[in-house]
């Protein structure tokens, strides 16, 4: 099971942290994928890291490159988005989704990930 969680309001140009915390796997041996959706659009990627078998690095889409940084924290069993000089169009519910498939390619569709959290409400206030 995967839990989102640390969403919130923040003000434009602030920061937040949200995590995904897994129970019942150990979610270093998995590959876990950042998305969002606004109201009225499809659901977006926004960053994912590697297992740590797949050599556990990060991509980000351009919309949050330098911007964001996804990390982990084993210890806990989470993964961690943090986003920096939030703008309004950040708004959106984010969810986290993981798999423990090699999949071929950057693995920035919805449909790469088997297993989802059920979204955290990020607000961005301008």
């Amino acid at each position: 099971q995967l839990q989102a969680s640390g969403g919130g309001l923040v003000q434009a140009g602030g920061s937040l942290r949200v995590s995904c915390a897994a129970s019942g796997f150990t979610l270093e041996h998995y590959t876990v994928g950042w998305f969002r959706q606004a109201p009225g659009k499809d659901r977006e990627f926004v960053g994912n890291i590697r297992r740590s078998g797949s050599g556990g690095s990060t991509n980000y889409a351009d919309s949050v490159k330098g911007r964001s940084t996804i990390s982990r924290d084993n210890a806990k069993n989470t993964v961690y988005l943090q986003m920096n000089s939030l703008k309004s169009e950040d708004t959106a519910v984010y969810y986290c989704g993981a798999t423990d498939r090699h999949v071929a390619g950057p693995m920035i569709r919805d449909y790469d990930y088997s297993y989802w959290g059920q979204g955290t409400q990020v607000t961005v206030s301008s």
